[in-house]
């Protein structure tokens, strides 16, 4: 699996965020019931986001979590690295150690490729841009639907 179940949910929440007008904040359980994500999952992913400085948490009775950054400042990328680190794409695709141009494994130059267009979709889509595409007809039942898991 590229991205964790972690990662998946991060994505999920940003893009949840991102949609909503006003930028307010909106309570984690608010959130959770609307992706049908665990809470304490939710939460811990959440933190995570929060400490790379694209959410931001309020505590308090009208607290909860928005986005710290116009959601056309965060890529896809962004959230990927802040939850699953920058190594998601640098291992080789059969997990051989020691893989690289010096030392290939059967899949490498496929895998390299690959990679690189991977990397660079994540680079160029922002969260601002996977709302767009969520808020239009397909809605939920569309984009989010194919991040839920």
């Amino acid at each position: 699996m590229l991205l964790s179940k972690s990662c998946m949910y991060g994505l999920r929440a940003s893009v949840q965020l991102a949609g909503m007008k006003g930028n307010t904040y909106v309570t984690i359980r608010e959130l959770s019931e609307d992706l049908d994500i665990s809470f304490f999952f939710l939460t811990k992913v959440l933190q995570r986001l929060t400490q790379a400085e694209i959410l931001e948490s309020y505590k308090g009775p009208n607290g909860g979590v928005r986005l710290l950054k116009h959601p056309g400042e965060v890529t896809f990328l962004d959230v990927v690295t802040a939850i699953d680190g920058s190594c998601t794409l640098s291992e080789c695709a059969l997990g051989l150690p020691g893989c690289g141009v010096m030392k290939p494994c059967p899949l490498h130059d496929q895998w390299s490729i690959l990679k690189e267009n991977i990397l660079e979709m994540m680079q160029n889509v922002t969260i601002a841009e996977l709302a767009r595409r969520n808020s239009g007809k397909q809605g939920l039942d569309g984009f989010m639907y194919y991040l839920k898991i």
